[in-house]
């Protein structure tokens, strides 16, 4: 078939609890001496109703090739009426609603000048004395678009990029990606099959595709998974953000809400409880939604820290964080104690991406009644895209949480760093490219007529297609993690690597230490890391107890077809030379690379990896790349656009997911 402020601006919302029986809710004191204030403001807690239990059901694999709507009508107005978006009509559609930034500049403006580390072509497989030289213990493919698309019967949308979560402990690996999960053991056997996330959070389908031709169901769409292991809870923690959709045209109601499940004991293919924290109204200018969460954790509290804008217009109502209590949802009590901070830095300007760090086993900050820290970067909020601060924030008395009313304060602090930017776009390794080439494809006999692109659209396109450039990210702060007294994060950046303007990491080893006034951080180490003649994007930082650190990476250029690759980290002695845990094979090859699904396209990539460390120290990483590649004869060979099973007909990513000893 063919496809026709105040400094701290404090809020309190509903948490939706699960279906456990009611909690006494007289007020839990909590013992030990109380913290010293810090300057800052409390919030306020409310009650809500039960949520649900999350399902582990398997579906049936769906079927080959093109279903009809293959995109999700998500940039409708909900006033627009209509159903699913044609693809012939999809080049129309505004820029994407999801993973937005503040920043309107040009990308790549002025890399910094410093040259990074980069040793040769930048990947090295050899030892240098002195540096952190990890090594890769296992290795194996993740989730793929193929199992994405093609789960719970194939009631599922053609979605880029995968945004990854990953969280490992107990013997467990669990994966999520934009819009499925999986659970494998430790040593890479599958432990579950693949989940969709409307049926893990017990909504309807997607979509279902069963229902005649031309009038399909409509569920509400899960967007950017993330996930985590508490070991001193032993619970897994799992959170997406969802916007209902009105179930007969498939158009946005304006309803969003933060998802979260807590695995109701150590084993992840267990038992879960649901709760739902409507978001519709949380930002000035509304209905809004909650991009980009990621979450963290401290003794005692689970922190999920979102960029919240309006959903149906242009601009930005600053970062919001969501604090609870961690014990409350590890025990599934019905009534859970929620505080939600819109926090602005010390400069004035809203956060943005305010990430959570997460520490390894129960290596927590317990001064001042418990402290959670966040790095964010500001440089979005500049002209140029280039600035040199990062900021610390510092969530304190965390341990109030587990009281009916806790008592919080949020404080911050700007750090001085070496300058970093808003890195330009990667080019890719040239290679074969079959969506991209059957768009321009006039000649080859189809049952619509000559050319391949008669398969994917009724009005004819253009047949200008290139291959794509990804999207390195805009220099917002990636995965946190507080371990061995430091705070440790990583960005992306525009960087000088051999004479040319490169995508690179930047990195940062802080020595945060909280007052009565407020947090300070004090600057331990810093670097940059590139790769000559290419570019590395989207770094994802674990760290274990010893102070031994991983950073997951995707590396890609005119030497590399995408290929998941890892350095290590060293507080002391820096970072490691770039390693490739897993080669791509191919270039990316998806519908949001190609001007004929949107004008101008967004080349859609991971916008984010994920890391994290295991009962023993050793670190788990997991990147996207490419895992398959085939001619436009191998795409048009029937079923049509799968390349004998190893790809969908509008995308081509997968992850790999590797086990490091540090």
């Amino acid at each position: 078939m063919r496809l026709t402020s105040s400094r701290f601006l404090i809020l309190a919302l509903v948490l939706a609890a699960c279906s456990a029986p009611p909690q006494n809710n007289t007020e839990e004191q909590v013992s030990g001496d109380p913290a010293v204030e810090v300057q800052g403001l409390s919030g306020t807690v409310r009650q809500a109703t039960p949520a649900g239990s999350a399902n582990l059901q398997t579906g049936p694999t769906g079927v080959e090739g093109i279903q009809q709507p293959e995109l999700r009508p998500k940039f409708a107005d909900p006033d627009a009426g209509g159903g699913g978006v044609s693809l012939s009509s999809v080049r129309t559609l505004p820029e994407p609603l999801f993973n937005r930034s503040p920043f309107k500049g040009a990308r790549g403006g002025s890399a910094p000048a410093v040259e990074p580390t980069a040793i040769g072509n930048g990947v090295s497989l050899m030892s240098h004395p002195g540096r952190p030289d990890p090594q890769l213990i296992r290795s194996f493919n993740g989730l793929n678009h193929r199992d994405q698309r093609l789960a719970n019967g194939g009631n599922q949308f053609s979605l880029e990029p995968p945004d990854q979560g990953l969280c490992v402990g107990n013997g467990y690996v669990l994966e999520s990606v934009n819009s499925a999960l999986r659970i494998w053991r430790s040593d890479g056997t599958p432990a579950t099959g693949v989940i969709d996330l409307n049926t893990f959070y017990g909504y309807p389908a997607a979509i279902d595709r069963s229902k005649p031709a031309g009038q399909p169901r409509f569920g509400p769409q899960m967007i950017d998974p993330v996930c985590l292991y508490d070991a001193a809870t032993q619970r897994w923690f799992h959170v997406v953000f969802s916007l209902a959709v009105n179930p007969v045209t498939g158009a946005l109601t304006g309803i969003s809400k933060l998802e979260v499940a807590v695995s109701r004991t150590p084993d992840p293919t267990g038992a879960w409880t649901l709760y739902r924290i409507d978001t519709t109204a949380d930002g000035q200018a509304c209905p809004c939604i909650p991009d980009y969460p990621h979450i963290g954790a401290d003794a005692y509290g689970f922190y999920i820290s979102v960029n919240n804008f309006p959903l149906f217009e242009d601009g930005f109502n600053g970062a919001f964080i969501y604090a609870f209590s961690k014990r409350g949802l590890a025990r599934s009590d019905a009534v859970v104690p929620l505080v939600v901070f819109n926090p602005t830095d010390p400069s004035g300007l809203p956060g943005f991406t305010v990430w959570p760090a997460v520490s390894p086993g129960r290596d927590f900050e317990t001064s001042f009644g418990g402290t959670e820290y966040f790095l964010s970067s500001t440089a979005v909020f500049t002209d140029a895209g280039i600035d040199n601060r990062i900021v610390v924030w510092a969530l304190t008395n965390t341990r109030t949480l587990d009281n009916r009313n806790p008592q919080l304060s949020l404080s911050a602090a700007n750090v001085s760093v070496n300058p970093y930017g808003v890195p330009p776009l990667v080019d890719q390794k040239a290679g074969d490219f079959p969506l991209g080439q059957c768009i321009n494809d006039t000649t080859a006999p189809t049952p619509f007529g000559p050319g391949c692109w008669q398969f994917l659209f009724v009005s004819e396109p253009a047949h200008d297609e290139v291959l794509s450039k990804l999207d390195a990210n805009d220099s917002r702060m990636q995965q946190v993690f507080f371990a061995d007294g430091k705070l440790w994060g990583a960005l992306d950046t525009a960087l000088s690597v051999g004479g040319s303007q490169k995508a690179g990491v930047a990195w940062y080893v802080l020595e945060p230490k909280v007052k009565r006034s407020g947090v300070t951080a004090e600057l331990e180490n810093q670097g940059y890391i590139g790769v000559i003649n290419n570019n590395i994007t989207y770094p994802a930082l674990a760290v274990n107890k010893k102070g031994q650190g991983v950073m997951a990476l995707t590396l890609v250029g005119p030497d590399h077809y995408p290929s998941a690759a890892y350095v290590g980290l060293n507080a002391e002695r820096g970072n490691g030379d770039v390693k490739i845990a897993a080669e791509g094979v191919g270039p990316q090859d998806g519908f949001t690379g190609y001007k004929a699904f949107g004008a101008p396209p967004r080349p859609r990539w991971g916008d984010y990896g994920a890391a994290a460390v295991d009962e023993n120290g050793d670190i788990w990483i997991a990147s996207e790349y490419i895992a398959q590649t085939c001619t436009l004869a191998q795409y048009m060979a029937a079923p049509f656009g799968s390349c004998g099973g190893t790809r969908t007909s509008l995308a081509n990513w997968a992850t790999r997911v590797s086990l490091i000893d540090p």
